[in-house]
C-alpha cells in the first residue's frame, strides 16, 4: 500500500473512534437525569 492509503484508512479510523467516543459520552451525560438550572435569584444575589 501507498502512503496515501495508510493514511486513508488510520483517519477513518481515528474518525469512527470519535463518534463512538462522543456517542458513548452523550448517552453517560444523559443517563444522568435531567438538568435543573440554577435559581435566579441564587444566581442574582452575589451581586449586590
Amino acid at each position: 500500500m501507498d502512503r496515501s492509503k495508510i493514511v486513508a484508512i488510520i483517519t477513518g479510523a481515528l474518525s469512527i473512534l470519535l463518534a463512538v467516543g462522543y456517542l458513548l459520552l452523550v448517552q453517560i451525560l444523559d443517563f444522568r437525569g435531567e438538568m435543573i438550572p440554577a435559581p435566579v435569584s441564587f444566581l442574582g444575589s452575589w451581586m449586590y
